[in-house]
This record gives C-alpha cells, sequence and structure tokens, in this order.
C-alpha cells in the first residue's frame, strides 16, 4: 500500500477523528501543565491524583454515569484536599501517604469488581487503568474540549503568578503574589490534566502524558516559555503519532488485534525523551573536552546557564 493510502485509511475513520480531536485538546493541556509540575517539583501531586481519581472513574462505571465526571469529580475533589492538608506535608508523610493512596487504589479494584460482578461490564478494569481513545464516544469530545480550555485559562489568567512562584516561592510571597490562591489554581488545573489524562491513556499511564514531554522539553532550553511550548507540541505529537502506530499495527501484528493505543502513545514519548537525553549528553560531552584539554578556556558560556530555570 501507497503512503497516500495508509494516511487516507487512518484519516478516513470517524473513530480515528474522535481521538484525535480528545488526545489533541489533552495532550496540549497536560503539555502545558506539565511543564509547571515539573519545575514546581509537584510530579508527586500528579501521580497522587491519578490514583484517587481512578477511584471516581471506577465509580462512574459502576453507577453508569460518563467517566469524564468521575474523574474530573474525584481528582479536583482531592485537589482541593490536598491544598487544605499541605501538598508539601503530604510528599513528607510517606507512610500515612503510601497508606491512603494505597487505599484508594483498593477502593478502585473494589468498584472495578461490583462494576464486572453486579453491573455486567467486562472492559471496566481495562478502561479505567488504562483507557482507549479508540473507544471514546463522539458526544463526548465537546465536554473535554470545554474542560481542556477551563484548565488553559486556569493557567493563563495565572501565569505570571505561576511562573514567580514557581521559580521562587519566597521572592513571589515577597512581591505580594497570592501564593495560596496560585497554588489552589494550580492543583485545579493539574487536577482536570491528569484526570482528562486518564480518560484517554488510562490512570495509571496519565503521568507519563504530563511528565515525559515536559521532561523532554526542559532538557531542550532552559527558557521557561519555550518549554512550554515545546512540551505542548511533543505532547500532542506523540499522542497523535501513538494512535497512527495502533491503527495501523493491525498490518504486522498478525491481524490478532491492534496494539494497545495507550502503549503505542506511552512508548513514543519514552523513545523521544531517551533520544533527546543521549543527544543531549552528547553535545555537552563535545562541548566540554576542548575545554578539559584548554583548547577554549574562556570560550562564552553555553546557552543553557543563561536562561530563565535554575
Amino acid at each position: 500500500m501507497s503512503p497516500a493510502s495508509v494516511i487516507g485509511g487512518f484519516l478516513g475513520s470517524p473513530t480515528i477523528h474522535t481521538a484525535l480531536v480528545v488526545g489533541g485538546f489533552v495532550a496540549l493541556v497536560t503539555g502545558i501543565v506539565g511543564v509547571f509540575t515539573i519545575v514546581r517539583g509537584q510530579s508527586f501531586a500528579g501521580h497522587a491524583l491519578a490514583d484517587l481519581g481512578a477511584v471516581g472513574g471506577s465509580g462512574a462505571f459502576l453507577i453508569g454515569i460518563s467517566q469524564v465526571w468521575g474523574f474530573i469529580g474525584a481528582g479536583v475533589l482531592a485537589a482541593l484536599l490536598m491544598e487544605l492538608i499541605g501538598v508539601r506535608r503530604l510528599q513528607g508523610r510517606d507512610v500515612s501517604t503510601g497508606i491512603v493512596f494505597g487505599f484508594g487504589l483498593g477502593l478502585t479494584a473494589l468498584f472495578l469488581y461490583w462494576s464486572t460482578t453486579v453491573g455486567g461490564s467486562s472492559n471496566a478494569a481495562v478502561s479505567v487503568l488504562f483507557g482507549s481513545l479508540f473507544v471514546i464516544a463522539h458526544d463526548v469530545i465537546p465536554l473535554v474540549v470545554g474542560l481542556s480550555v477551563v484548565a488553559l485559562a486556569l493557567v493563563a489568567a495565572t501565569y505570571r503568578w505561576l511562573l514567580m512562584e514557581s521559580l521562587d516561592h519566597g521572592l513571589a510571597a515577597a512581591r505580594g503574589v497570592p501564593v495560596r490562591i496560585t497554588g489552589i489554581v494550580f492543583l485545579v488545573a493539574l487536577a482536570l490534566a491528569v484526570e482528562l489524562s486518564s480518560l484517554t491513556i488510562g490512570a495509571i499511564l496519565s503521568t507519563a502524558l504530563l511528565i515525559g514531554p515536559a521532561a523532554t522539553a526542559l532538557l531542550l532550553t532552559r527558557r521557561f516559555g519555550t518549554a512550554v511550548l515545546v512540551s505542548a507540541a511533543l505532547a500532542v505529537l506523540s499522542t497523535w503519532a501513538g494512535c497512527f502506530v495502533s491503527f495501523e499495527s493491525y498490518s504486522w501484528a498478525g491481524h490478532d488485534g491492534n496494539w494497545p493505543v495507550s502503549f503505542c502513545i506511552v512508548a513514543i514519548i519514552l523513545v523521544v525523551y531517551l533520544a533527546i537525553r543521549v543527544g543531549v549528553a552528547v553535545r555537552r560531552h563535545r562541548m566540554w573536552k576542548p575545554a578539559r584539554v584548554g583548547s577554549v578556556r574562556g570560550s562564552s558560556r553555553s546557552q543553557d546557564t543563561e536562561e530563565v530555570l535554575p
């Protein structure tokens, strides 16, 4: 088959249209929010929100409502509770925190068990834990787009505060930035990003879409604004590429079915991250090798040391 016919077959499927729209918006949100998450040192919070959001997603399956509302409701509630308790305090309490989040996963398992035995749903566990862009209904698009816009609006409205508070909490407070409000707004935006990601690639894999593209972008540049744009682009392209690989995998998987789209997306994110990391390491080695023998002593500093991020 020619490349044109392959792409035509891919883009001609209504299921793919839904997957590309939903996946694109969700990836855009996670790519942007992910940079703030890493810089603020709140990757833990993202993982915790994914675990607790799964309780809502599985509960929604059990009572027969849209998973979107289950994920979002549980995620936003968990974010507000985390802000009330204090994210840093939670991070410092490894044992108790692990027990609470472990109980959340246990509750998810119970809800999924009930969904299977009582509700008669055979795919509840796969849908909640691993997700699939190819089974999302077309009528979910407006809701996903609307929630994505809300998350992006929260970040845009507090961008300056978030940037300052992320880089230097003490300085931001001294300059009159409402750090408590900023923290709450960001956690709500983070909850929306994580739970939308849980809807598309599952609760277990959602942090990969949140952290992977952002971590890759921060390897490429230390300018905050540039990192946000690069992360968003990488997240969207990885998601779309994962959809394409999963769709086409039917051709080489022995006609036993397609590879899971969630796996394909996460695998592409990992491959891109490792490739960039190796490339950056090689580049730095080549830059510093002449300096060691004194051939370029006193030369200009590398661009990375002149950027915004520490």
